[in-house]
């Protein structure tokens, strides 16, 4: 009775001690780069690209254009199209899998 008892307890330890190394679970996905409006490169950065036009799209209207066109996503993952800014001219415009919105200089 008293090893029954022994093991019941050191199991219990055990589990225990397994329960307390668990980390939180967060509240989102811990991707900075998409998590954040801050853009962090000055050009498209080539990757996997898993946004879809829509998404692309929605990023570059965030990001204050207007009337996008021509959505393609290249060899190199990068989102490629045209929009205009404020009224202006239409320009070329990108959108990498990090969620940087880049204009073509």
């Amino acid at each position: 009775m008293k090893r029954l008892l022994a093991t019941s307890i050191f199991s219990l330890l055990i589990s225990s001690a397994a329960f307390a190394q668990a980390p939180a679970a967060k509240d989102g996905p811990g991707n900075n780069a998409v998590n954040s409006d801050q853009k962090n490169s000055a050009s498209p950065v080539a990757g996997r690209n898993s946004f879809t036009e829509g998404q692309a799209k929605s990023a570059i209207e965030k990001a204050g254009y207007s009337a996008v066109t021509d959505l393609k996503k290249d060899d190199n993952g990068v989102w490629r199209g045209k929009a205009s800014k404020g009224g202006g001219a239409a320009t070329s415009i990108s959108v990498d899998f990090q969620g940087n919105v880049n204009a073509a200089n």
